[in-house]
């Protein structure tokens, strides 16, 4: 069956030559978005004025619109979410060392600890 056991390293897609698409986070949904407002900024400036090369200027603004705005949306989310993951990380290395001592935040004190603090 196609798929199975395949040795074969995918080939990455370079644009322009240098930003690889299939390692970059963010890059290939920044394309897809970039091309679809591309399409619907050229096709609506063309409806309304009937003029192609106008329009297709407007495409290409499109394009480079909505391709940055989506990169810039998407990066921030990804730079989020990593930090909550070290946060979170951090947080389940805290309570395995601290997990059973008196400084367990989830551990009541008994009598003979108040009486030491």
């Amino acid at each position: 069956m196609a798929g199975e056991g395949d040795s074969e390293p995918r080939k990455s897609f370079k644009l322009l030559g240098f930003l690889d698409v299939q390692s970059v986070p963010c890059a290939r949904e920044s394309v897809l978005y970039g091309s679809l407002g591309s399409f619907v900024v050229g096709l609506g400036h063309f409806l309304a004025t009937m003029e192609v090369r106008r329009s297709c200027d407007f495409a290409v603004g499109g394009f480079i619109c909505t391709m940055l705005g989506y990169w810039f949306y998407c990066r921030y989310n990804l730079a989020q979410h990593r930090i909550r993951r070290r946060m979170l990380q951090e947080g389940m290395r805290n309570k395995v060392l601290f997990e059973g001592s008196s400084l367990d935040p989830e551990r009541k004190p008994t009598g003979k600890e108040r009486s030491d603090s």
